[in-house]
């Protein structure tokens, strides 16, 4: 089987795509660059969402007291606080590591222009890619979805606990990552 170079994972919301992605970065070392998004709670309420790189910068993508053009529910995008940290440290990446990580490419972050003409140049790359992307999509990411170089795991109840390591064998068998 000859092995693609780029793993999506992709689910129904709630399923786990998040949990299997933060169980994963810390297998891939020093050698992954990205970020991944996780929630803002006040006193047990989802208040919005932060983005976090691997090498520990943060900032809001959304939430619910923030305004702007942008949004998703009753989630605000913070456009200008998302590309700040997100694109630098994805085009680090591309120079510096030898896997990227991105945890999501989702409605928000595709509101960014910006983030999806990288993501368009990461899957042009050398450079393999984990992500999480959006079950139900759109144009730009059903056709992520369709490219030839792509494997897309679909992140389920059952599958969810032996993930982790199963992407680990995909990613070693695409590139060797000690």
């Amino acid at each position: 089987m000859i092995m693609k170079k780029h793993i999506l994972l992709t689910g129904k919301p709630g399923v786990g795509k998040t949990t299997v992605m933060r169980k994963i970065i810390p297998l891939l070392g020093a050698d992954a660059g990205g970020f991944f998004t996780e929630e803002i709670r006040v006193m047990g309420k989802r208040m919005g969402f932060r983005v976090v790189t691997l090498d520990g910068d943060n900032g809001i993508l959304a939430h619910v007291d923030y305004h702007s053009d942008y949004r998703v529910g009753k989630y605000y995008v913070d456009l200008d606080s998302f590309e700040r940290i997100a694109i630098p440290t994805l085009e680090n990446a591309m120079k510096n590591k030898s896997i990227l990580v991105i945890d999501e490419i989702g409605k928000m972050e595709l509101f960014s222009m910006r983030f999806r003409e990288l993501v368009r140049s990461i899957l042009d790359s050398e450079k393999p890619l984990i992500s999480v992307i959006m079950e139900d999509g759109n144009v730009f990411t059903e056709g992520i979805k369709k490219r030839k170089e792509v494997t897309v795991v679909t992140v389920n109840y059952k599958n969810r606990d032996y993930l982790p390591e199963k992407v680990l064998e995909m990613v070693k068998a695409i590139k060797d990552i000690k």
